[in-house]
């Protein structure tokens, strides 16, 4: 059983791209990335605003594998960890969001990332792995006084987690929507008990209500 108020409460689509789905074999494909629309569209029905984030990579990042340094191999800058396949690049099908959401033009706030060759950012909250340059998602979403955030998207292990770990850093609470991600891990067992050692909470979906228990608005549930 979980609380919110929604009036309080933002819907947080994380990298929900094209490019992270089967949809787009040859980029970085989530098993059943593509199967994420409806729960997402569901959840923003429990909150006032809706934001959202894209990775937005140039053709020439530092942090593409190649035939000699292939994916997940060590780059080891300070803002790039690991290599990865081309992906979400601005101007392909990979960027797009997936069919079914919103235009990026229809959300309160969208967040574009990793747009510098030598950055490769997983959080939402940062421009930077050592999170010193905002992005602006915190102070928006303080201004508008939210205090609890949805979060579905992908991957689970990588950009949903570190989006939320950043905001649970930041002083919000945190909901993490599991029917509206999927994770590259078979089994992202250990990423999820690090988000619940941080007060991180997991709803199994928003479209069955009968899971949860909302209140919307302050004086009645």
């Amino acid at each position: 059983m979980v609380n919110f108020i929604k009036e309080f409460t933002a819907s947080f689509d994380v990298d929900p791209q094209v490019g992270f789905s089967p949809l787009a074999p040859n980029e970085l494909p989530v098993a059943g990335g593509d199967e994420i629309v409806g729960e997402l569209n569901a959840q923003a029905e429990y909150a006032k605003l809706r934001v959202a984030s894209k990775d937005a990579h140039t053709p020439n990042g530092i942090w593409i594998a190649t035939p000699d340094n292939p994916q997940f191999s060590v780059v080891g800058t300070s803002n790039v960890d690991i290599r990865w396949n081309r992906h979400c690049e601005v101007g392909t099908p990979g960027f797009e969001f997936l069919p079914g959401l919103p235009k990026p033009l229809e959300y309160d706030f969208v967040v574009y990332k990793g747009m510098e060759n030598d950055c490769h950012p997983y959080g939402a909250a940062y421009h930077d792995i050592q999170e010193t340059r905002s992005t602006g998602l915190i102070e928006f979403l303080k201004q508008n006084k939210i205090t609890t955030v949805l979060i579905g998207g992908l991957a689970l292990d990588f950009c949903v987690a570190t989006t939320a770990k950043q905001l649970r850093k930041a002083g919000f609470r945190v909901i993490i929507n599991l029917a509206g991600t999927r994770a590259i891990a078979k089994d992202p067992s250990e990423v999820i008990l690090q988000m619940a050692a941080m007060d991180i909470e997991f709803v199994e979906n928003f479209l069955d209500l009968a899971a949860l228990k909302f209140k919307t608005d302050m004086g009645g549930e």
